[in-house]
C-alpha cells in the first residue's frame, strides 16, 4: 500500500517558534507555522496549522469517496464542493481537535435531496480519514444544487 510523507523543520519554544511544514511525498511545498497563529481566531497570513490541513484532508478524501459511492450507486456526478471546519479548542484532556463540520453541495443527475444525504453520510462513514478521526466529532451537511 502506497505511504505519504510530511516533514517539520522547527525553530524555538512553543510561543516563540515558528516552523515549516513540507509536504515531501507530492513536492507540492512547503508552509509556515507558529503556534500563535494556530491559536488565533484569524490565522497569520500565509500560515498555515494542523487543523487547516486536516480539513483540507477531510474534505478531499470524503469528496473522493463521496463520488465513488455515488458511481456505486449509479448516479453520475456533476460537481462536488466540500467545506471542512475544523475546530480547535480545549476538552477535558487539554488542547484538541473539538470538531469537524463537513458540508457538501453537489450536482448529481437522477438523485433526489433525500437519498443524496443517505449517500453522503454512507460516505462519510466509510471515508478512510473519518475513520482515522474516530473520537472526534463529526458532522455532515449535503445538499443538492437544485
Amino acid at each position: 500500500m502506497p505511504s505519504r510523507n510530511a516533514s517539520v523543520s522547527w525553530e524555538g519554544g512553543i510561543e516563540d517558534g515558528k516552523g515549516r511544514t513540507s509536504l515531501d511525498s507530492s513536492g507540492v511545498g512547503a508552509f509556515d507555522v507558529s503556534f500563535p497563529s494556530r491559536s488565533a481566531d484569524t490565522p497569520q497570513e500565509n500560515q498555515t496549522d494542523p487543523e487547516e490541513l486536516i480539513g483540507a484532508a477531510h474534505a478531499t478524501c470524503f469528496t473522493q469517496n463521496l463520488s465513488g459511492v455515488l458511481n456505486e450507486a449509479g448516479l453520475t456526478v456533476q460537481t462536488l464542493q466540500t467545506r471542512a471546519q475544523v475546530t480547535f479548542g480545549k476538552n477535558d484532556t487539554g488542547l484538541a481537535i473539538t470538531g469537524i463540520a463537513l458540508s457538501v453541495n453537489g450536482r448529481v443527475d437522477g438523485v433526489d435531496q433525500d437519498r443524496f444525504a443517505e449517500l453522503a453520510h454512507e460516505a462519510e462513514r466509510t471515508c478512510p480519514v473519518s475513520k482515522a478521526l474516530a473520537g472526534t466529532e463529526i458532522t455532515l451537511d449535503a445538499t443538492l444544487d437544485g
